[in-house]
């Protein structure tokens, strides 16, 4: 048999500090209050929520105010394992149950005996994993693959999923029983856009963390960036927010922040030519000009905080020349929102 690897306890010290993760909003003060509320139980809890927006910090933290912390933490991200072996990987094996199994094997759900099993993407799950996953919630009972002798064990199952299970349940992706059992509490992780209100927090803890571990002094980022940041849509939420702080330490330069936050121009200059009569080769490279030099404008202005002489010092060019070039594109003032045209930079009529 082959040794037992033994599963350590969750370092919980890189933890981020409570504030930082929960922040102002109210929504996740709710959150927040569901935690602190069922931590300390033994109920399965669901945490969802978009890529990157703390689940598996807000799992591990489950971990940390229960009765088990000094009880096993396993991780399994489900969509990392083939679907060919993670009833083998969860459940484990006993030698000679198929090919290769050379030696009777623990699965991770074993690992977890007295400690906490935490499922990411648990929505990547067959239909075969889920029905012994079922059994396990409802009786503690599973058996190994291949195996004739039930097994008891004694933990807590923590999952986390990005997409929506409810749906996956219509679609027969996902069983319903199995959805009502890990579900007992779900506590919802909103996107980044929907907590702009955390974002100064956040920043200043990845400026601290990032500064400390590569021994960085940056300066303070400026208002113009910040209010850029308060605009953006954060599509990849918490995770880039940090990516780009650390980007930020590295370099060093505000530059690469603000190619991330304003729109991309588009690349192409070729104007849509109509062949059908002759053409005028004169109008269509002015027409492609005008379209550049308003990409380049308004690409200054969201770097500028839409700050009109600072925009005008940045392009060397007078402020009245600015002027009249913004109203030559029909552009007043700041949009409500920061968003990505198809086409060029006069779509952004700013009534």
């Amino acid at each position: 048999m082959v040794p037992v690897r033994t599963i350590e306890p969750l370092d919980v010290s890189n933890l981020p500090p409570m504030n930082v993760i929960f922040g102002e909003s109210p929504i996740m003060a709710l959150a927040r209050e569901k935690l602190e509320r069922v931590a300390e139980t033994d109920v399965p809890v669901l945490v969802q929520g978009e890529c990157g927006t703390g689940k598996e910090i807000l799992a591990e933290l489950l971990h940390a105010h229960s009765h088990r912390l000094k009880g096993a933490w396993v991780k399994v991200v489900c969509a990392a394992i083939p679907q060919s072996l993670i009833e083998s990987e969860l459940f484990g094996y006993e030698k000679g149950a198929f090919t290769g199994a050379y030696a009777t094997k623990r699965g991770r759900a074993e690992q977890a005996h007295l400690g906490t099993l935490f499922l990411d993407e648990i929505g990547s799950l067959d239909l075969s994993s889920q029905a012994k996953l079922l059994q396990l919630l409802q009786d503690g009972i599973f058996t190994r693959v291949g195996g004739q002798v039930p097994r008891k064990i004694d933990s807590r199952l923590i999952s986390t999923a990005s997409g929506d299970l409810k749906q996956q349940t219509d679609n027969g992706e996902f069983r319903l029983d199995l959805f009502y059992r890990i579900n007992a509490v779900t506590i919802e992780l909103p996107p980044l856009r929907q907590r702009v209100v955390d974002l100064p927090i956040l920043i200043d803890y990845f400026l601290d963390l990032y500064s400390r571990t590569f021994r960085r002094n940056p300066v303070p980022l400026s208002r113009d960036i910040t209010r850029l940041m308060q605009r953006y849509e954060w599509p990849g939420n918490i995770r880039q927010l940090e990516n780009m702080i650390r980007s930020f330490i590295l370099i060093g330069n505000e530059d690469t922040l603000i190619a991330d936050l304003i729109p991309s121009a588009p690349t192409s200059l070729t104007a849509e030519i109509d062949l059908t009569k002759p053409i005028s080769l004169k109008e269509i490279t002015k027409g492609a000009t005008q379209d550049l030099e308003q990409q380049i404008i308004l690409k200054v202005l969201q770097a500028n905080g839409w700050n009109r002489r600072k925009t005008a010092n940045w392009l060397d060019i007078s402020y009245r020349s600015l002027l009249y070039k913004l109203q030559e594109a029909q552009i007043s003032r700041a949009p409500a929102r920061l968003q990505t045209t198809r086409t060029s930079a006069t779509n952004y009529i700013l009534s």
